[in-house]
């Protein structure tokens, strides 16, 4: 087994940036939005690179091993409606347990989402974070999908 990489989007600057990343990743791995590998490009090809930054599920979809984090629940949300992680043409490429949203911001004031906050989601992202791991460790297929 190769390499894993595995990315963490947090706030509202990092998952804008991570989704530009992840459609760049399908784009130049030639994987398809909804994470399928096109029937045309046979993955003993040579080139299997995207396996340091995808799991392939049971049914042969191509999952990244992301977690997008952000306090305020619309930003996700947003990128959902423009055309980015929920809604956009990339929607079905990212497992739904690896976008985390709290229930409000922080209002950019650091204390508050460092010592209230972000304090009641840390314990969800290091808890999605782990299993991504563990299942890299195990040589496993990403649970879910």
């Amino acid at each position: 087994m190769g390499l894993s990489c595995i990315s963490i989007h947090v706030g509202q600057a990092g998952v804008q940036i991570g989704n530009a990343c992840w459609e760049l990743y399908c784009l130049e791995h030639g994987i398809q939005p909804d994470g399928q590998m096109p029937s045309d490009k046979t993955i003993g090809e040579g080139d299997d690179s995207f396996n340091t930054f995808f799991s392939e599920t049971g049914a042969g979809k191509h999952v990244p091993r992301a977690v997008f984090v952000d306090l305020e629940p619309t930003v996700i949300g947003k990128l959902m409606i423009t055309n980015e992680v929920r809604t956009g043409t990339y929607r079905q490429l990212f497992h739904p347990e690896q976008l985390i949203t709290g229930k409000e911001d922080a209002a950019n004031n650091y204390a508050r989402g460092h010592y209230t906050i972000g304090k009641e989601i840390i314990d969800l992202v290091l808890d999605r974070i782990r299993k991504l791991v563990s299942h890299i460790r195990a040589g496993r297929h990403t649970p879910g999908k």
